[in-house]
C-alpha cells in the first residue's frame, strides 16, 4: 500500500467525520418557523365606572375587581439578520394571537367578559457569543415590542355583569345596560430575549427560545342602552406575558 494512497485514505476518514461547516457571518439570513405560545402574568387595576348620558356625573369605584387574561398558541416566525459574525437584528412575529378575558378579584368565576386578538411584532439586537462556525448557536437579544389590538368583542354575560352594578348603585331598571364594546389601547414596551440555534446542515437546523414582554393596556369598556352611552369602565392592564417558542430554523 502506497504511501500516497494510504494518506488519500486518512484524509477522507478526516473529512467524513468534520462536521459541516455552519458558518454565522455578516449578511447570513435565518429564518425560524414553530409553534409560539404566550403565557400572560397579569394584573390590573381596580374596575372604575363614570356615568355617560343619562348617567353623567356618576361615579362609582369597584375596589377588589379586575380582569384577567387567557393563554394561547398560534404559529411564530422570526428571523434573524446577522450584522457581523456575532451581532444580528432580530424580528418575532406571529399568526394573530386571540385571548379570552374574564372577571378577577370580586368577579373572578363570572365567566368569559370579552376576548381579543393582538399581533406582537417585536424587534431584538442579538448577541452570539459562539464562534461562527459552531453547530451550536445560543444567542441573547434586547429590544422593543409593538403590541396592537384588534377585533375587541365583549359578551352578554359582561352586559349583565354591568347592568346588575348600575342597578345595585344608580337604581336604574333591568336591562337598562343591554350591550357593551371594549377597547385597548396598543402598547410599547422592552422586550428581552434568550434562544439556541443547533444546525443540523448548513442550512437547516433546530431553534429554541423564550421571551419577556413588558405590555400594558388600557382597557375600557362603554356601556350601552340601545344606542346610548350610559358609562365607560377602565382599567389599567399589565399583561406582561412570556412567550415560548420552538422551530425549524432556514439559512439562506
Amino acid at each position: 500500500m502506497s504511501r500516497a494512497y494510504t494518506l488519500s485514505v486518512l484524509a477522507a476518514g478526516v473529512l467524513a467525520a468534520a462536521p459541516v461547516a455552519q458558518a454565522y457571518e455578516a449578511g447570513d439570513f435565518m429564518v425560524r418557523i414553530g409553534p409560539a405560545h404566550v403565557a400572560p402574568d397579569d394584573s390590573s387595576s381596580d374596575l372604575a365606572f363614570t356615568g355617560k348620558g343619562p348617567l353623567a356625573g356618576q361615579e362609582l369605584a369597584l375596589p377588589g375587581t379586575g380582569v384577567a387574561v387567557d393563554s394561547n398558541n398560534q404559529l411564530g416566525i422570526t428571523a434573524t439578520y446577522m450584522v457581523t459574525s456575532h451581532i444580528g437584528i432580530g424580528v418575532l412575529g406571529a399568526t394573530p394571537f386571540k385571548h379570552n378575558i374574564s372577571g378577577a378579584g370580586g368577579l373572578q368565576g363570572s365567566g368569559k367578559l370579552a376576548e381579543t386578538k393582538h399581533l406582537p411584532p417585536t424587534l431584538t439586537l442579538q448577541y452570539f457569543p459562539m464562534d461562527s462556525a459552531s453547530r451550536l448557536q445560543p444567542y441573547a437579544g434586547v429590544g422593543v415590542n409593538y403590541t396592537t389590538f384588534f377585533e375587541e368583542k365583549t359578551t352578554d354575560t359582561l352586559n349583565t355583569v354591568i347592568d346588575s352594578v348600575a342597578q345595585a348603585n344608580f337604581g336604574t331598571p333591568a336591562g337598562t345596560v343591554d350591550g357593551s364594546k371594549l377597547d385597548l389601547d396598543d402598547s410599547v414596551g422592552v422586550a428581552l430575549e434568550l434562544g439556541v440555534d443547533y444546525m443540523l446542515s448548513e442550512n437547516f437546523g433546530l431553534n429554541a427560545a423564550i421571551w419577556w414582554v413588558d405590555l400594558e393596556t388600557d382597557a375600557t369598556i362603554t356601556a350601552l342602552s340601545g344606542d346610548t352611552e350610559v358609562g365607560e369602565i377602565t382599567t389599567e392592564v399589565e399583561i406582561d406575558p412570556m412567550v415560548y417558542m420552538v422551530g425549524f430554523i432556514y439559512q439562506f
